[in-house]
């Protein structure tokens, strides 16, 4: 949820700023079909806890482009589950095994708190990446 709540950050910091600009580029790529989205019932979850409604409605206009949803079920809670024993926080958890169980290609975020945990988890089944990573690794690798 925190790349859909980039554009709505403090576009004064460049960190920031960037990354807004890479999660627009991403949609247009989207967009084209050069790649799918996926949505989850965790992010319409925490997207509906939006406390700014404008920005959820927004978030929640952006989350049509998916070209995939998945839904609970025990399977993802189970694996969530998991992911927790291994020190993920718990929508970071369900959001994982969510990508997971879509067979993602690979995991997009902003938090490099989550990064670091994941790179500690030995049996993820997903790549995962930093938007800033995510185009010089997928986008633009040779």
């Amino acid at each position: 949820m925190c790349v859909y709540n980039r554009p709505f950050d403090d576009q004064s910091q460049p960190r920031i700023m960037l990354e807004t600009q890479i999660f627009i580029m991403m949609l247009l790529m989207i967009s084209k079909g050069r790649f799918g989205m996926i949505n989850s019932f965790a992010l319409e979850y925490e997207n509906s806890k939006n406390p700014n409604i404008e920005n959820m409605l927004k978030i929640s206009g952006l989350l049509g482009y998916s070209t995939d949803y998945i839904s609970c079920d025990e399977g993802i809670l189970n694996r969530s589950l998991e992911f927790e024993k291994c020190g993920l926080m718990g929508m970071d958890a369900v959001y994982i095994a969510c990508a997971e169980k879509a067979k993602a290609d690979f995991f997009v975020t902003c938090d490099d708190n989550l990064i670091k945990k994941l790179k500690r988890i030995d049996n993820i089944r997903i790549a995962f990446y930093n938007v800033i990573d995510f185009v010089s690794r997928e986008v633009f690798k040779t």
